[in-house]
Formats: structure tokens, C-alpha cells, sequence
């Protein structure tokens, strides 16, 4: 079976040489190379099984994705993507508990439930149950704080315009999803409800909680409601509770991950941001819709 090696350097620095990518081919005896984005992101072209092991040595620890996909099927008709550290910097709850006083508290349990250390849905209770009493403009400013990963606008409009379904599927809460989607276009968004009593929150989010296997779930009605199997379709996320789904997906991408998620998942982004996504399915720069 023929089989595609993407490389993907990160940016701003952008430095894939011409000598990284002919150490590449040379370890897989590939053919020419595709230029996807100079100095960026190349395919290269192989035969039959590809020794990974043989490929990243040839790297020689450089700053460089490496994706090995079949030739056939590379370009997802579905994307799910996690919210949290994936399409935006940082974690909302965090972010928020900034406004109660309570970061450093809050970052401290997250980090440890997206590393798969806690259960999710008690962890997410306990966090939320803290900010019991805060003012309901802390959510608007929390908001205001919060950036678009870089190039995740790219991976969710280019991927529209080709005709993917897109969905927003998140552990964290509706406040920020229905603004995330909006800004980056997804079809459609998911996540947990904060409840308030009109001037602040009450300290509980509403049953039931979307946890990881809620997003399994969603991956899978997703794929199912527009005709598609589960290998037409690429996950990404960066936590514990987003490994189902990245493990069930055609293409499943830890992105900047946790450990336990960086060690299970097939594909990997650890250098370059999200347009690495777009790269590993073929996708040209020039293709890119912003």
C-alpha cells in the first residue's frame, strides 16, 4: 500500500531544510518530494510499510511532525475538535477561577484531570463548586481574555469549504463554546451548562456532564448523521478525557498533549500548530481558507 509521510515544521521558524527532508526520503526510500508549504510542510512518497523508528532518526531530533498515513482516504469529511488548550490557549475554568482568587487551586486539579490522574466529572464538581458566588461578569471577562490557537480558524474553515461536518465538543461549558464556534465557524458545539441564579454562579454545572465518553458519543453521531464512518474522521484534543475519541477516529491527533495522551495516541502536533492538521491531510497552503 502506498503511503504518505508529511513533515511539519513549526512556526514562526519554518525551518524544514532541504536536508531534513532528503534524510527523510532517504530513510524511507520515498520519492520526489510535494512541497505542501516551503519550508514547512512536505509529503513524501513510499512504498509499502515505512520504518518510523528508521524515519525519526533521520530527523535527528529536529523540530518536526511526522505523520504516516495511507495515501487513500487522507482527507476527513468530519472534524471534532476539544475546545480547552486545543482551539483556544489555556483552559477557560482556569482562566476564570482567575476572577475568584483562585487559580493557582483550580489550574492545579485540572492539570492533574486532563492528565487522567482524577475521574473527570467528580473533578469538574469540585472546581466548579469553588466558584460558587462569582459575579457573572467575571464569564465576559474571562472571555475577553481568551486567544485562538494559531491556525485553528484555518483548520476549521478550509475543512468547511471542502465539505466537512464540524464540530466543537467540549468538557468545559457553553458560555465560551457558543463564542468559540462562532469565531472559528463550526457547524455545531457541545459542551457542560454553568448554572447561575441570575447574578452569579451557584457552584454547580448541569447533569449530565459531557465527559470523554460524551465525546466519543458525539464523534460517532456525527459521522452517522451525515452517511460517514468513523474512518472519515479526525479527532483532536489534548486531554485525558479526549483519548476515546482520538483513538476511534481515522485520524486522531494529540495536540501539544498531556503525557498519558502524547503516549497512546497514533498521530501527534508537539511542534507545530494546527494548520499541522490540514498538512497531515494533503492539504496545500495555498488551500488554506482564513
Amino acid at each position: 500500500m502506498r503511503q504518505i509521510i508529511t513533515l511539519v515544521a513549526a512556526r514562526p521558524a519554518a525551518a524544514l531544510s532541504a536536508a531534513h527532508i532528503d534524510r527523510a526520503r532517504d530513510a524511507v526510500r520515498g520519492g520526489a518530494p510535494d512541497i505542501l508549504s516551503p519550508g514547512e510542510a512536505v509529503d513524501i512518497a513510499a512504498e509499502g510499510a515505512v520504518d518510523e523508528a528508521a524515519l525519526r532518526a533521520a530527523l535527528d531530533g529536529e523540530a518536526v511532525d511526522v505523520f504516516v498515513m495511507p495515501e487513500a482516504g487522507r482527507r476527513k469529511r468530519a472534524l471534532v475538535a476539544d475546545m480547552d488548550s486545543t482551539i483556544v490557549i489555556g483552559e477557560t475554568l482556569d482562566e476564570l477561577a482567575d476572577f475568584a482568587g483562585l487559580k493557582e487551586k483550580i489550574a492545579a486539579i485540572t492539570a492533574r484531570a486532563m492528565n487522567g490522574e482524577l475521574d473527570f466529572k467528580a473533578a469538574l464538581r469540585e472546581r466548579v463548586g469553588m466558584l460558587a458566588g462569582l459575579d457573572l461578569s467575571a464569564l465576559e471577562q474571562t472571555w475577553q481574555r481568551m486567544k485562538l490557537m494559531p491556525g485553528a480558524r484555518e483548520l476549521v474553515s478550509t475543512m468547511r469549504a471542502h465539505g466537512a461536518a464540524t464540530a466543537l465538543v467540549s468538557g468545559g461549558f457553553t458560555f465560551f463554546t457558543s463564542r468559540v464556534a462562532a469565531a472559528c465557524g463550526f457547524d455545531e458545539q457541545r459542551a457542560n451548562m454553568l448554572l447561575d441564579d441570575g447574578r452569579a454562579l451557584t457552584g454547580k454545572v448541569a447533569e449530565p456532564i459531557l465527559d470523554k465518553e460524551s465525546k466519543l458519543v458525539e464523534l460517532n453521531d456525527l459521522a452517522r448523521r451525515h452517511g460517514l464512518t468513523l474512518a472519515d474522521t479526525l479527532a483532536i484534543g489534548d486531554g485525558a478525557n479526549d483519548l476515546p475519541m482520538i483513538r476511534a477516529a481515522g485520524l486522531g491527533i494529540a495536540f501539544q498533549a498531556k503525557p498519558v495522551v502524547a503516549a497512546e495516541a497514533r498521530f501527534r502536533i508537539v511542534h507545530g500548530d494546527l494548520r499541522a492538521a490540514l498538512f497531515a491531510q494533503g492539504y496545500r497552503e495555498s488551500e488554506f481558507v482564513v
